[in-house]
C-alpha cells in the first residue's frame, strides 16, 4: 500500500510534469496526455486525478500556493496597517511580475487558461477578496475609509490596484509605467482619502460639461 507521503509526492511530480508541459506546448493538458508526459498508466493517473478539472485543480492550487501563502503573513503580521496594505499587494505583485519574467509566453498561456476556466480560478479570487476584507475590517477600526462598508471599500480599492493584481495587465501595460514606488503612492493616496464622504465630484443630476 502506497503510504501518504509517497502518494503526495507522486502527485507534486506529476502536477509539476502537468505544468511543464503546458508551458511546452501553449495549451492545458489532460490526464491522456499527462499520463504520455509521465510515461505511466493512464489508469494510474486516473487513480490519482479522478478527472480533468481535478487535474487542472491540482495545477491551480501550485500556483496560487505562493500568493496564499504571502497574504497570509501579511494577515498575521504586526506591521502598521498602511504598511500592511502596501505588503499585501507589492508582494504578490512583484511575485507574478517574476514569474513573468522568467517565461513571458507560459505566463500569457497560464492567463489565457484561467480566463477559459474562470470558474476554477473564482475560489482564489474570492480568498483574495477575504483576507482583503479582513485587512479593510482592520482599518477601519483605525478610523481609514470612514463612510463605507467593508464591500464598497473591497470594490473601489480592488478597482485602483487593478493594475497590480490581475495577472493579465503585466501582458498589457508597459512594465515601467508599474512598479513598487507608484504602488506605494496608490496605498498612501487610498489612506489618506478614500471614504465614503461626498465631495464634489458626485453629479447632483447626471452628468454635465461645465
Amino acid at each position: 500500500m502506497t503510504s501518504p507521503s509517497t502518494a503526495n509526492s507522486e502527485r507534486a511530480r506529476l502536477v509539476h510534469l502537468a505544468m511543464q508541459a503546458i508551458a511546452r506546448t501553449g495549451e492545458n493538458t489532460t490526464r491522456a496526455l499527462l499520463a504520455k508526459e509521465a510515461r505511466m498508466p493512464r489508469a494510474r493517473i486516473d487513480a490519482i486525478f479522478a478527472t480533468d478539472d481535478d487535474l487542472f485543480d491540482a495545477i491551480l492550487e501550485q500556483w496560487y500556493a505562493p500568493a496564499i501563502a504571502i497574504m497570509e503573513e501579511v494577515i498575521d503580521c504586526d506591521l502598521p496597517i498602511r504598511r500592511k496594505f502596501y505588503e499585501f499587494f507589492a508582494r504578490r505583485f512583484v511575485r507574478e511580475r517574476e514569474r513573468f519574467r522568467k517565461d513571458p509566453a507560459a505566463f500569457a498561456v497560464y492567463c489565457e487558461i484561467g480566463t477559459d476556466k474562470f470558474e476554477n480560478v473564482r475560489g482564489y479570487v474570492d480568498l483574495a477578496d477575504h483576507y482583503l476584507s479582513e485587512l479593510i475590517a482592520q482599518a477601519q477600526e483605525e478610523g481609514h475609509f470612514s463612510g463605507l462598508g467593508i464591500n464598497q471599500a473591497l470594490s473601489l480599492i480592488n478597482q485602483i490596484v487593478a493594475c497590480y493584481i490581475l495577472p493579465q495587465m503585466l501582458l498589457m501595460v508597459d512594465q515601467e509605467k508599474l512598479s513598487e514606488g507608484k504602488l506605494a503612492t496608490i496605498i498612501d493616496t487610498l489612506f489618506d482619502g478614500l471614504s465614503g464622504d461626498a465631495r464634489g465630484a458626485a453629479p447632483v443630476a447626471g452628468l454635465r460639461i461645465a
